[in-house]
């Protein structure tokens, strides 16, 4: 089943059922909005979680694109990327969690084809502040799946503070045995929905009170599902990397976890790209450049002749026309370009500096902050230098 297919039947199957879909849904949150990117499809849904009636009414379905910098360092293995898609449905203080889960179950088993012996869930146990979930816990066990009960792993929250409560996860097993063990115990156990049921407010000092209304928030990781729908055994098996499989490494012959960070990097660049951002020294900027940067250590690393003129323009435009991005491909590709060119000398620059005798030592906390505020260069990028240095 194409990915394509997975949102269709997905979204249909939520309409059918009188969610409205919510559209529009780009990286960039709202004026006034003090996050640098939207980090999952309830975010820009804040305010209606909290009371505030929707244009749309009390169901919505969404197909919302993510961004989330706190993975960086996860990408590359089986289950995380920078920019993502997240597909989402709301119940703001219309049903509750056992609807919910029994829809979800509905999609998965009956309008996706999984089969139902390949599930587990997740419960919240209970804690010093809230009871067991036991209509979840209820809902599984009539359902004949199996449930594992947690406590903070199936406890949301978005922050310190604001809206919260318990969760039920679901996985699909990607393992080539026979399902075993549990989720907290077996990672071939995938995560791909989650349902909140989100009903609390946490205070400052730690406190809980009821929302305005019992809100249910879910969210569905796309390049998930489908590569396990697909027979993957990482999201990089999915239809949607398929060119980047088939043109890449030939180009640039590189290890499997380079290759997935050069994959998910220029994507991840080329749709912050085409929501309109451009790549700068602070704020929404700094993070193509960042990505952009670790690309590029990691293909001139092997080789210093590699550049990004090799990637085709048909990669940019296939990333673009996925994410309903209207933006020219070739001119997302020059800007790519252009951030190479800049930091091809900013590296140059980079090396003479520290051949000078201050920092042929240990570095300390003054070295690091005299490079980057008197030459540009981040913590991340002297210490690559340092190390081809030393190799």
């Amino acid at each position: 089943m194409k990915t394509e297919h997975i949102v269709r039947t997905f979204v249909e199957y939520f309409e059918e059922r009188g969610h409205r879909r919510v559209t529009g849904s780009t990286l960039l949150p709202p004026p006034g909005d003090p996050v640098l990117f939207t980090t999952s499809g309830m975010h820009p849904l804040t305010p209606y979680l909290e009371g505030r009636p929707h244009p749309l009414g009390g169901r919505l379905v969404n197909v919302q694109r993510c961004l989330r910098t706190t993975d960086l360092e996860e990408v590359g293995d089986p289950t995380h990327l920078t920019v993502f898609e997240m597909l989402g449905t709301w119940s703001l203080g219309d049903y509750e969690g056992p609807q919910s889960l029994d829809w979800g179950y509905g999609l998965l088993t009956e309008g996706l084809g999984v089969d139902p012996g390949l599930l587990h869930a997740t419960v919240h146990g209970g804690d010093d502040r809230t009871g067991p979930d036991t209509a979840s816990l209820e809902f599984w066990q009539s359902r004949g799946v199996p449930v594992e009960l947690t406590v903070e792993d199936n406890w949301w929250s978005n922050g310190p503070t604001g809206p919260c409560g318990p969760d039920s996860e679901i996985f699909l097993w990607s393992g080539d045995t026979p399902p075993r063990s549990t989720p907290t115990r077996d990672d071939r156990w995938v995560e791909v929905w989650n349902h909140v049921m989100m009903r609390h407010r946490r205070l400052d000092d730690g406190s809980l009170v009821p929302l305005p209304q019992r809100n249910i928030d879910t969210g569905l990781g796309l390049e998930r599902l489908a590569s396990l729908l697909q027979g993957g055994s990482s999201v990089y098996e999915g239809d949607v990397f398929d060119p980047w499989r088939r043109v890449v490494p030939p180009m640039w012959p590189l290890e499997e976890s380079s290759l997935r960070l050069v994959y998910d990097h220029l994507r991840s660049a080329v749709v912050i790209l085409g929501d309109g951002v451009r790549p700068s020294n602070t704020g929404q900027g700094y993070v193509p450049r960042r990505l952009l940067r670790r690309v590029l250590t990691v293909l001139w690393r092997g080789d210093p002749s590699r550049s990004l003129e090799e990637l085709p323009v048909e990669l940019v435009e296939h990333t673009l026309d996925h994410f309903r991005q209207p933006m020219d491909p070739g001119d997302v590709r020059g800007v790519l370009l252009d951030e190479q060119r800049r930091f091809g000398r900013l590296l140059d620059r980079g090396r003479q500096v520290l051949t000078r005798p201050r920092f042929r030592g240990p570095l300390g906390e003054d070295d690091f902050h005299y490079l980057h505020d008197t030459h540009g260069l981040p913590r991340e990028l002297v210490m690559s230098l340092r190390q081809e240095q030393r190799g």
